[in-house]
């Protein structure tokens, strides 16, 4: 057992011999047939990351692509990088916005696959952990719309794929693979901390785990993850710690008498986004995992445990006072289809069919409506329907004003306007201080600034002058609206203590729905 000092190969026998235990099957941990299947998977989430609209997230993030930075008011710069990645290869398209996403999930999902061979030797668990994941709505959203969500899900897996190792060979070397994984997580999503909390959990209560990490790797992966993550220290340092305060700032909120409507919310929340069958299977190998962990202090289920079950407890005792982001949990799933194909196996193919099923619904409702549903029931309408027709009225309304520039006070619109306007799109809301963007001197030239009538009243008279309502724009699909806008004719009054304007970049209008007629 290369690289085991003799005093510890005692445990790491004992270790290697639970998870050897098992019959062997195929040699192969890569069958042909799914490697086939994930490419054409792989090639329909391509297709459909160019035919579905960006939501107002993705623009935005695009827009921090244009400016990097080691950090943003809102998440670390990961999510930036990658669509920075994409757009250099690709130009300012929405597919390449995208492009990383589709490609990670095919990659999560052979590292997904490497885990479940390491972590479970025999039992063939890899073809319905790789199908149980990717058939949860979560991971087919993440394969197709950029978010920070989908390189944490990357690394997240990378992680647990690197642990595989470590436990299957018992070469501390793999420790610091772990650390380069997790801190690229920590680099995409705060949430990440919790991975490297559930690791030490597992450290500290499995006595095999405490073998394996004894020696200076891994000491070293925790130095790796905190040199990878000290630039966005750094970088809330420097802004006064704004991010973690944005981010920190929630667990703060205490509601304890909405609590069984916050946990309500939270299981319906995971039930939709990892689909109904799944979740419950999901359920079932998490509570075999901890059962195998209590009754025989297994290495490879006891990570598969802690990696649930701690993050699950945060969020569970979160949502006792405030409201869990139903894409919080989406960390649990990559260890939870795991655990599932180990220890739940029995339904699992109609689960994931169940699974694929909803999540090809969705994608078509998202790239087509095809399905006329009320706004409060359709998501995709809500959040992605529409731009381009907006873009439009606001092009329209410029031309005949002879405007100089297109304004807005929210972020997403204005982002939205900036990726798809080749003009001059003016932001205005304190989050663009945290950004390196030029400012723009908007004088008392005339200019267009659009709202929503939902959100939003009339503008403020302090910030403008010369406001004519100029009319109203609706976002809609098939008839259904998502939201409606007022389109205004102002003049910036400069007024002290406002938000210094500050110019968006913009893209090439080398496509349709770039240039708006």
């Amino acid at each position: 057992m290369r690289g085991v000092p003799p005093r510890d190969r005692e445990g790491t026998l004992r270790l290697t011999a639970t998870l050897t235990a098992q019959p062997r099957g195929p040699a192969t941990a890569f069958p042909t047939s799914l490697r086939l299947a994930l490419l054409f998977l792989t090639a329909c989430r391509l297709v459909a990351a160019g035919r579905i609209p960006l939501t107002a997230d993705e623009s935005y993030y695009w827009v921090w692509s244009k400016v990097p930075a080691w950090g943003y008011l809102d998440h670390p710069p990961m999510v930036a990088w990658w669509i920075r990645i994409g757009t250099s290869i690709g130009g300012d398209h929405t597919i390449a916005v995208r492009l990383l996403a589709p490609v990670a999930a095919l990659l999560g999902s052979l590292l997904l696959l490497r885990a479940a061979e390491d972590l479970a030797p025999g039992r063939r668990a890899g073809l319905p952990a790789v199908l149980l994941l990717n058939a949860t709505l979560a991971l087919n959203a993440g394969a197709v719309i950029m978010t920070p969500d989908t390189p944490l899900l990357f690394f997240w897996t990378a992680s647990l794929a690197a642990l595989g190792r470590l436990i299957r060979t018992g070469n501390r070397g793999w420790w610091l693979g772990f650390g380069l994984a997790a801190g690229l997580a920590l680099d995409s999503k705060y949430t990440a901390f919790l991975l490297g909390a559930s690791v030490l959990l597992w450290v500290a209560i499995v006595p095999a785990a405490r073998c394996l990490a004894r020696g200076w790797q891994f000491w070293a992966a925790g130095a790796i993850a905190l040199t990878l993550f000290a630039p966005i220290l750094a970088w809330n340092a420097a802004h006064g710690f704004a991010s973690f305060a944005k981010q920190g700032g929630r667990t703060g909120d205490w509601h304890p008498a909405d609590a069984l409507r916050f946990l309500a919310e939270l299981l319906a929340g995971q039930l939709g986004l990892a689909t109904p069958g799944v979740a419950i299977l999901f359920v079932i190998g998490i509570i075999g995992a901890v059962r195998a962990l209590v009754r025989r202090g297994e290495a490879a289920l006891g990570l598969l445990a802690c990696l649930s079950v701690l993050p699950a407890t945060v969020f569970l005792e979160h949502a006792l006072g405030d409201r869990v982001q139903a894409n919080w949990p989406a960390i649990l799933y990559p260890g939870a289809a795991l655990a599932a194909a180990i220890c739940a196996r029995a339904w699992w193919r109609p689960a994931a069919a169940l699974g694929f099923t909803l999540s090809l619904a969705v994608t078509l409702q998202a790239a087509t409506g095809v399905f006329r549903l009320p706004r409060a029931l359709d998501f995709t309408l809500i959040r992605m329907a529409g731009w381009s027709d907006l873009a439009g009225s606001v092009f329209v309304a410029e031309a005949h004003e002879h405007a100089q520039y297109v304004a807005a006070d929210n972020y997403g619109v204005a982002a939205e306007l900036a990726f798809r306007l080749h003009t001059q799109v003016v932001g205005i809301e304190p989050r663009w201080s945290y950004f390196t963007l030029p400012p723009i001197s908007l004088g008392g030239e005339t200019g267009i600034l659009v709202r929503s009538t939902r959100a939003y009243g009339e503008p403020d008279p302090r910030l403008w002058s010369d406001i004519v309502q100029l009319g109203t724009v609706t976002r809609q699909r098939g008839g259904v609206d998502a939201e409606t806008y007022r389109i205004y004719r102002v003049a910036w009054k400069a007024a002290r203590g406002a938000p210094a304007p500050v110019l968006l970049p913009s893209s090439r209008p080398t496509l349709p729905e770039l240039a708006p007629p």
